[in-house]
């Protein structure tokens, strides 16, 4: 049975006033993540607040966090760490000062309280949609090679995996070769689509298909989920299920001015249903793509541009770092297994209707929340 994980992404760095739902003290972050976790989250993402200020990157208030929710639920939490931007670089860190960005997680990490290393393997301009001709120029957010080389060679000494932000097609690439070159274990990649912000993709569905031809080109099998910058993913979580993909949900990643809550939303994803006739892809990761015809089988076929690559041309055009993958994955072993869920999905569509149906339990399941999942240890 495969499990799906969600995580829940629970507060970011916007700030009560952009998104005013977001916990931002302690005990407010601890209950909300124990609450998701109870509810079906598999992972929590954190930022850390003390007090209702701004955030803080004292290692001290993410360890009473990660400790605190810990104790109630038995599932990884991992922190975020400083962005440096192009609007902000004054008043930040040194560009240059890649040990001083990730101290915070070395100290976590010393104690025991990680599971992964938070990576954005590139850098992006935050550009936004709505922009106009008068507009402040947006701030470019900046990870160097350098500080990227440094978050690596932190993954590679713990025997983490790095957990990749995509925010552009070719952080994929740039993560999977520098990950190659780090001998990291594997790492997960996070398309991050958006709507407010011109980077990347909008949550669509050629979006998705796009950013996973790309994967398997680059990265084999490696896991990956969809998530959001200020973007209502909720119409792809249905075709990721189906594709073999993964989740995260979160005030952090909705739309700002979003009222609902952390919980809700990550009970929302628990009930979406697959799409199994809408998968993207008739490759390896689906079955219920019609088979193409002999002429969209050529690079630039029908089968090809449109779904992605089917079992005979991921045969024939297999990327080395693809197959290199499919071989280090199978050295790997799991190591606990936690209890999982039947799930029932609810599908959201354009319309805002709601339909259920019974998913056959031999293939989707939710995790809990309660324990490593195995195939998470098992990457």
């Amino acid at each position: 049975m495969r499990k799906v994980w969600i995580e829940a992404a629970l507060n970011g760095a916007w700030s009560r006033a952009l998104q005013p739902g977001i916990p931002d003290t302690v005990e407010a972050i601890i209950a909300e993540g124990v609450a998701c976790a109870r509810a079906g989250a598999a992972i929590i993402h954190i930022h850390a607040y003390d007090g209702g200020g701004p955030q803080t990157f004292d290692w001290q208030v993410y360890a009473r966090i990660i400790e605190g929710i810990r104790a109630q639920a038995d599932v990884p939490v991992y922190p975020s760490y400083p962005s440096i931007l192009t609007t902000n670089i004054d008043a930040s860190l040194s560009v240059a000062d890649a040990a001083a960005r990730f101290a915070h997680i070395e100290a976590l990490a010393a104690r025991g309280l990680l599971e992964f290393a938070v990576i954005d393997p590139g850098s992006v301009n935050f550009t936004l949609m709505a922009t106009t001709s008068a507009a402040k120029p947006a701030g470019t957010y900046l990870n160097p090679e350098s500080h990227v080389r440094h978050a690596l060679g932190f993954a590679a000494r713990h025997g983490f995996h790095p957990a990749f932000a995509i925010y552009e097609p070719g952080f994929t690439r740039a993560g999977a070769a520098l990950a190659r070159a780090a001998g990291v274990r594997t790492p997960i990649y996070r398309f991050m689509f958006s709507e407010r912000f011109a980077f990347g993709f909008p949550p669509k569905p050629y979006a998705l298909a796009a950013h996973l031809a790309l994967l398997e080109e680059e990265a084999g099998p490696a896991p990956w989920m969809i998530a959001g910058v200020s973007a209502d993913i909720g119409p792809l979580i249905g075709q990721a299920v189906a594709q073999g993909g993964h989740i995260r949900v979160g005030l952090e990643d909705a739309p700002l001015g979003t009222p609902t809550s952390n919980l809700r939303l990550v009970e929302e994803a628990v009930r979406i249903e697959p799409s199994p006739l809408q998968s993207l892809t008739c490759g390896r990761r689906s079955r219920h793509c019609p088979e193409p015809k002999p002429q969209d089988r050529r690079p630039g076929g029908k089968a090809w541009r449109t779904r992605g690559l089917t079992s005979e041309d991921q045969k024939s055009y297999q990327s080395p770092s693809a197959a290199q993958s499919r071989r280090d994955r199978s050295n790997l072993t799991p190591i606990r297994s936690p209890p999982g869920i039947r799930a029932r999905y609810d599908r959201r569509s354009s319309a805002s209707t709601e339909r259920r149906r019974a998913i056959d339990p031999k293939t989707v399941s939710i995790n809990t929340g309660l324990g490593l999942d195995p195939q998470l240890a098992a990457l």
